[in-house]
């Protein structure tokens, strides 16, 4: 027969109480639900269990040997018990974050530090990962909370993730400060891209989604770039820009201002980078990543005004009498 485990824990309290009532006082349950358990383990057992009297309830030589059973499962399932809720209360603190090189130096940043003011007991841990490994990292168990980038086409994780929309982050161009169009007129604030057909490209490695991106985007514009150096790096390209040897389309999030360089905003409708920050779609076990996720989309929201700013006091000054 198979050993009932929940039948040796109520031998063990009725032993342990001296009777029904307080053994059911003790599983949250009626005496006569208490009565009817004892019955059908005597019948499980085929053997009498316990003996009812007028001061309560003795068991059996039979009763007290699965009894002493009974405190073993009673025992580890306290122990079972404790030790999961120490693990939870370790996992309610633990947060395991990746992260791609331009969000960790400027949107990461700011969000952690407000996640340890509110809680300084944190175990917070961060490690690289390309964007494109984001999500497998999290499938695998091995991040809580993966910050990745999308480059035109929206994120569709599987089911058991989810993906929270955090920025925008627009393609600029990065030129030599002393390239001809590295300033604009303040009725030219943004550049066209094909006023660049004719320039000699830093790029993103061929097979990346930025790579497509840009030559889509040239597509548009009408005409085939010249790309003379390729590099998996944005800071790369922007540091070979800063030889004036060629110029590059970067993410807006991630400008060095490398000596030697200007950026300009690229007119509309502009290439861009979409944001996210991936986790499984079940995260009660990890409560700080919402938490992390509500703090990133306050850091976003910041940096979107921040660029902003310059953009809307150029149009106001552009618009005025005397920036005619």
């Amino acid at each position: 027969m198979l050993v009932d485990p929940g039948q040796l824990r109520l031998l063990a309290l009725i032993e342990r109480h001296g009777s029904l009532t307080a053994a059911a006082h003790a599983l949250q349950l009626t005496p006569a639900a208490v009565t009817q358990q004892v019955a059908k383990a005597e019948r499980d057992w085929q053997v009498p269990l316990v003996i009812r009297g007028p001061r309560g309830a003795t068991l059996t030589a039979a009763g007290a040997l699965l009894a002493s059973h009974g405190r073993t499962v009673e025992e580890a399932s306290d122990r079972a018990e404790a030790e999961l809720a120490a693990l939870l209360g370790h996992l309610s603190l633990r947060l395991r974050i990746g992260t791609f090189q331009a969000a960790a130096l400027h949107l990461l940043p700011p969000a952690l530090t407000a996640l340890r003011h509110r809680h300084p007991d944190a175990d917070v841990s961060v490690m690289d990962v390309v964007s494109g490994r984001g999500a497998d990292e999290i499938s695998a168990g091995r991040l809580d909370v993966a910050i990745v980038a999308s480059w035109d086409a929206p994120l569709a994780p599987p089911p058991h993730l989810r993906a929270h929309s955090l920025l925008l982050d627009p393609m600029v161009v990065v030129l030599p400060d002393d390239h001809p169009l590295a300033a604009g007129q303040p009725a030219d604030t943004e550049l066209h891209l094909e006023r660049l057909r004719g320039e000699s490209w830093v790029s993103i490695l061929a097979g990346h989604a930025a790579r497509e991106q840009f030559h889509d985007a040239a597509r548009e514009a009408g005409f085939t770039p010249t790309v003379r150096f390729e590099t998996e790096s944005y800071d790369v390209a922007q540091a070979l820009v800063g030889t004036g040897i060629a110029v590059a389309l970067v993410s807006r999030l991630a400008l060095t201002h490398a000596p030697g360089t200007t950026h300009r905003e690229l007119a509309h409708p502009r290439p861009y980078r979409h944001l996210y920050a991936v986790t499984r779609t079940d995260a009660s076990l990890t409560p700080l990543a919402d938490m992390l996720i509500d703090l990133l989309r306050d850091v976003a929201r910041d940096i979107t005004a921040t660029w902003e700013a310059p953009l809307q006091e150029e149009q106001r000054s552009s618009n005025s009498p005397h920036g005619a």
